[in-house]
């Protein structure tokens, strides 16, 4: 079978590229830009077709949910009648095929999926795992193979594409305002995750927080086998002092975990000692190095994932100098979330944070919309936090970083590619700013 894919170098897609290899079906895709994981697929076997629009011919043709329906690759399949799926539509199929375990919410889903799929291999389940980040544990990819009857899957809420899951388990972390581009209300939001808990059936289970206020406005009544979880509970306590990864909202992760072990007869012994050797995610909070000044990647790129991200900082180097470069990821997501942005920047428990340019996502419109990095900083008004330009970024931090700084590079765009930078020179002169 030959399958093609659209959009190949997504982080999701790219999961269910190397799933389709790992079946032994030819795989081929197109993007618009390289990257380490196109290359990463290249050497897999995927045949890969970077910048151009090529003629596809393949059983099923598999696109990114970025992908327009004016594309010239989709157009071109869909008249030569060739089988065409989303990436939901086809992730969807697999989630029929195995007992699913879905990961959903606005945030902490890489990071619980992450958790999970340690847990369930330690416990000899041998999930098949598809991710929305890179795990440590597992080579440094997105994706495990599995022969186990298990699928352990990130479950996006953007653009409603977790509606095409049908699940055993679901994992709600949270459920907060974001994608406004696409929902406009927080009602929809919850309308929404309402429709997808019902795609559980009879025999399954919701794992929830119970502290989270939108997640309650859902439940309600209804005939759902619901197992709660929550900071109160006396394992919160013990999952703190194990985790090597800081933060409270680590310990909700992890305690959501627990719950997903617990259904299914993990018993408590191994899923703690497996929790307890967790070292991170891809761009999860994750340290790149210690000296001569500590570099965080952080994937952060709303209010809320940015606060949790720098209150962890804050709570694991609380005495260090903590400086943040904040890449705001989209111009509508940066305009809706406006407020909310300028209060967290105002409150956060940093000693200098740098805002760059707004990182614009490749193929989506985002025509007039009046916002800017820099009408954000002047809206926090605050001495501390100021605006560079993003190819100025790299010197300015070289020359004023000082060596045992706590420097964390945030965002969802292409920052990533400044850590990099920054970890090979490995300078840190270090000058203070006034």
């Amino acid at each position: 079978m030959k399958i093609h894919i659209i959009g190949i170098g997504g982080i999701g897609v790219s999961a269910l590229a190397q799933y389709y290899l790992s079946k032994g079906y030819r795989v081929s895709g197109s993007d618009l830009v390289s990257s380490e994981i196109t290359d990463a697929l290249k050497k897999k076997g995927a045949e890969i077709s970077i910048g151009k629009n090529i003629k596809s011919v393949a059983d099923l043709l598999v696109y990114s949910p970025a992908v327009k329906p004016d594309n010239l690759e989709l157009k071109a399949a869909r008249k030569a009648k060739i089988k065409c799926q989303s990436y939901p539509e086809a992730l969807g199929e697999l989630t029929k095929e195995y007992f699913t375990i879905a990961v959903s919410g606005t945030h902490g889903k890489s990071t619980t999926t992450a958790m999970a799929a340690l847990v369930l291999e330690k416990a000899g389940l041998d999930p098949t795992v598809i991710i929305g980040t890179k795990i440590k544990e597992f080579g440094d990819t997105n994706f495990r193979p599995g022969e186990g009857k298990y699928l352990l899957i990130e479950a996006d809420e953007h653009f409603a594409s977790f509606l095409n899951y049908w699940p055993r388990i679901i994992t709600l972390t949270n459920i907060e305002a974001d994608h406004l581009d696409f929902y406009k209300n927080l009602g929809n939001i919850l309308r929404t995750f309402k429709k997808y808990i019902s795609h559980l059936g009879k025999d399954g289970v919701l794992i929830a927080n119970a502290d989270d206020k939108n997640i309650k406005k859902i439940l309600g009544k209804n005939d759902l086998k619901i197992r709660k979880y929550g900071l109160k509970q006396k394992e919160a306590r013990t999952l703190k002092k194990i985790l090597k990864v800081p933060g409270t909202h680590n310990v909700y992760n992890a305690l959501a975990v627990l719950f997903i072990a617990r259904e299914l007869g993990i018993p408590d012994k191994k899923t703690f000692k497996a929790l307890s050797e967790y070292k991170g995610a891809w761009r999860r909070f994750e340290i790149v190095q210690e000296k001569p000044f500590v570099l965080i990647s952080d994937y952060g790129h709303n209010p809320t994932k940015m606060m949790a991200g720098l209150k962890a900082a804050r709570e694991k180097y609380p005495r260090k100098e903590i400086w943040c470069v904040y890449q705001p990821h989209q111009k509508q997501r940066t305009h809706y979330l406006f407020k909310e942005f300028v209060k967290a920047f105002r409150t956060a428990p940093t000693d200098k944070i740098i805002i760059t340019d707004i990182y614009d996502v490749a193929g989506r419109e985002e025509k007039g919309i009046n916002v800017s990095s820099q009408g954000l900083v002047e809206a926090v008004k605050r001495k501390n936090v100021i605006y560079l330009k993003k190819d100025s970024l790299s010197e300015y931090l070289k020359e004023n970083v000082k060596k045992g700084t706590v420097l964390i590079v945030m965002g969802a765009g292409d920052i990533y590619l400044l850590v990099d930078e920054l970890r090979l020179t490995g300078r840190g002169k270090g000058k203070r700013m006034n």
